[in-house]
């Protein structure tokens, strides 16, 4: 039987990889060996016992402060060194994270296949995402499979000289752990006062820390002008980003501030948000097949395909810029109308059974 690593670290890899993992599993073709890194730690922990699974090795790589060279030489040394112990056929890493790109290198060094889920996006802006953007043109460069969501990703691949045999559109595993998900009772969800219109807020990218904090406060501005609009902002575990959250929020009873949610919960607040305010790409990816429109706080998206279809609107990163977009998006029912239909720009789910179907294809040749 031949053998599959996963290696994950951060709570969207887990979010996405779990649906494949499962898949696989419950196929029961593949020896199956899951390493986690711990890139973030307590959020990866709660996702994986959500979908009931258990690492076959936890690795605890981040340390406090730790720099992106620091966490990246860690990673590399530690899952080479699991990849030497398990000798897999196959190393499987997801989307654009340093554990993915350090793993991917590390498998890459010893002749090990690549596997990248998630493949192909771009923005072809090495400072947006930052350090992503970069990650994933290398994991792709070094990838013997790609499994690209869109006929968009794959054509950015194709562009780039992967061979067409190596690249395959299988929709995104975001939507199997949304429809899973959405399956699930939600409990201890945060309280929405009686008719109040909900903006969910996450904000915590790298690039949007200097000015996170007056981000914020545009948000704020909104929030307290709108009567009836009401803000959770589940905040990221980073220091930074808390004292950003504290400082712009303090005393402001129309904007709740939580721990970072579990995954069944936090999904089912999203569908019933009014609005997703955001600079995450999960958020993307999930809110358009809720019908919930998406103001995404970047410059520029490696996920067009949500503009595309009307979901998701890029307002910038300049604080006045955000404010306008959510002032528009709370008065104007025409625009929240247009930008509220379900659609599946990332595929409408069962990529984690295209894939399995693909990996035994090609371990049976």
């Amino acid at each position: 039987m031949r053998k599959l690593m996963f290696v994950f670290g951060t709570r969207p890899e887990a979010i996405k990889m779990a649906p494949l993992v499962l898949e696989l599993r419950r196929r029961g073709t593949f020896d199956l060996h899951v390493t986690v890194t711990g890139q973030h730690r307590e959020m990866l922990t709660s996702v994986l016992d959500t979908f009931g699974i258990t690492p076959d090795v936890s690795l605890d790589l981040l340390t406090p402060g730790q720099s992106l060279d620091a966490l990246h030489t860690r990673v590399l040394l530690e899952t080479g060194r699991i990849m030497d112990e398990v000798r897999p056929d196959a190393v499987l890493v997801h989307g654009d994270t340093t554990t993915a790109m350090a793993s991917a290198l590390a498998a890459f060094y010893r002749g090990i296949p690549v596997c990248h889920v998630e493949a192909g996006l771009r923005t072809y802006r090495t400072d947006a995402p930052f350090p992503e953007e970069f990650n994933r043109h290398a994991i792709d460069t070094v990838a013997s499979l790609c499994f690209a969501p869109t006929e968009d990703a794959a054509d950015n691949l194709r562009r780039e000289g992967k061979m067409p045999e190596s690249i395959f559109v299988t929709g995104n595993t975001a939507i199997d752990a949304l429809s899973w998900s959405m399956k699930q009772k939600a409990t201890d969800l945060p309280a929405i006062p009686d008719g109040k219109r909900l903006v969910l807020l996450t904000a915590h990218r790298r690039e949007n820390l200097p000015s996170l904090e007056a981000l914020l406060r545009a948000v704020r501005t909104v929030i307290e002008e709108t009567p009836d609009a009401f803000c959770i902002y589940p905040v990221h575990r980073n220091p930074a980003v808390r004292g950003a959250a504290e400082a712009a929020f303090a005393g402001c009873d129309r904007v709740v501030l939580t721990e970072p949610m579990a995954l069944v919960p936090f999904q089912h607040l999203l569908s019933r948000a009014y609005v997703a305010l955001t600079d995450s790409g999960g958020l993307q990816e999930e809110a358009p097949a809720l019908g919930v429109p998406v103001l995404v706080m970047r410059d520029v998206t490696e996920r067009p395909e949500g503009v595309r279809t009307g979901s998701i609107r890029l307002v910038g990163t300049a604080p006045q810029s955000v404010a306008d977009a959510l002032r528009e998006m709370l008065t104007d029912d025409e625009m929240h109308r247009g930008m509220s239909r379900v659609s599946f720009p990332f595929g409408a789910g069962g990529a984690s059974a295209r894939i399995a179907d693909i990996l035994a294809a090609y371990f049976s040749e």
